[in-house]
């Protein structure tokens, strides 16, 4: 099987896999020496290793290969430069080889086993063919549209269907005309993760190509967590971002930014982690924290507060969320009496709520 290309379009990623079912010859069948000039078909996919075989026999009395007009091996002795071209050794004695070591597209082309016997010159040809490049991995940013094209040819007919592997989701995508096209419009972080293309027949096994897709976002602050701390004890303040790239870190108290080692602070920064501590808290620490978190995608932040382990019900009151605060006065003032004003077109009053009346009264 074969492999295409990779195409990117401006503003749109376009990843094209390609699978072939050949049934040409099979890669690494020997030339054989004659009068006639023969030719061999060999198929490696790139990165791969190429074998290329010339038979010779006791009658010969030199041997060289050629690619063009380049030799690269004169009997036992290297003219090539490349050291990825080698004599295969521990061969038959009738047998002369090389190997291409990391194939690669400009090593395509015709190469020639050119063989002396009896002062009669013959030579044998291999063209080596369907050099095929590598899948390249994409990076996109969120938002962006991917189409996925894979192409596979083969008798019978391949079926192809498509999976993706994920450790976030596994999102539902619609096909684009064909199941050859998969088309992800608007792209999530959570639709990153590696893509399969599995081509089948009832021929061979089936062919499975892979491209890894990973998705660039801003990041977003998952945890922000403070900490009650006494006077000369140790306090830590965390922070904790999602993103892709990984977020930088940056820690302010107030509009002043804190670096580490300075002031008694030290920040520790652990992959999606970010740590401000605090070795012998002090009361000028204090106070509302900002932790920033920052890559190329975009900026937020998250007001983290150190404070001391026994504070007052108005510093309980500064910090909780309005909602916490509304049930605190629920759940304290209960005696409280609640009415609300009821206006007509001749009069107005205050009518009290039975509801409250029953649930906090009591």
């Amino acid at each position: 099987m074969g492999f295409s290309g990779y195409l990117a379009a401006p503003g749109k990623c376009l990843v094209v896999l390609g699978l072939k079912l050949l049934f040409l010859v099979p890669a690494g069948v020997p030339a054989r020496s004659g009068d006639s000039v023969l030719k061999d078909n060999i198929t490696v996919r790139q990165g791969d290793s190429a074998v290329l075989k010339c038979n010779v026999d006791s009658k010969v009395s030199r041997v060289a290969w050629l690619n063009r007009t380049t030799i690269l091996f004169a009997g036992n002795e290297k003219w090539s430069l490349d050291p990825r071209v080698v004599l295969v050794e521990n061969t038959a004695v009738t047998e002369y080889s090389i190997r291409i070591l990391n194939v690669d597209v400009h090593d395509e082309g015709p190469y020639v086993c050119s063989i002396l016997t009896n002062k009669k010159p013959k030579s044998t040809k291999v063209h080596l063919i369907e050099i095929t490049p590598k899948i390249l991995d994409i990076t996109v940013n969120e938002g962006s549209s991917v189409s996925l094209m894979c192409l596979a040819i083969g008798r019978p007919e391949a079926n192809i269907i498509w999976k993706h592997h994920s450790p976030r989701a596994i999102p539902t995508f619609g096909f684009v005309d064909e199941p050859t096209h998969l088309e992800v419009t608007g792209i999530t972080k959570e639709q990153s993760g590696s893509y399969e293309c599995i081509a089948s027949n009832d021929i061979s096994n089936p062919d499975i190509r892979t491209v890894q897709v990973t998705v660039n976002y801003p990041p977003y602050i998952s945890k922000a967590r403070g900490t009650g701390t006494a006077v000369g004890q140790k306090g830590v303040l965390q922070c904790e971002a999602s993103a892709v790239p990984r977020a930088d870190f940056e820690w302010y108290k107030e509009d002043r930014r804190l670096f580490n080692g300075l002031n008694g602070v030290r920040i520790e920064n652990q992959g999606r982690q970010s740590l401000l501590v605090f070795f012998n808290v002090s009361e000028e620490d204090y106070g509302n924290y900002t932790c920033v978190a920052m890559n190329n995608m975009g900026i937020t932040n998250a007001s983290i507060i150190l404070y001391g382990e026994t504070c007052s019900i108005s510093d309980l009151f500064f910090h909780i969320s309005t909602v916490h605060l509304i049930l605190f006065y629920l759940a304290f003032y209960g005696h409280y009496q609640y009415f609300k004003k009821v206006e007509s077109e001749s009069e107005s009053e205050w009518v009290l709520l039975p509801w409250f009346e029953n649930r906090f009264t009591n």
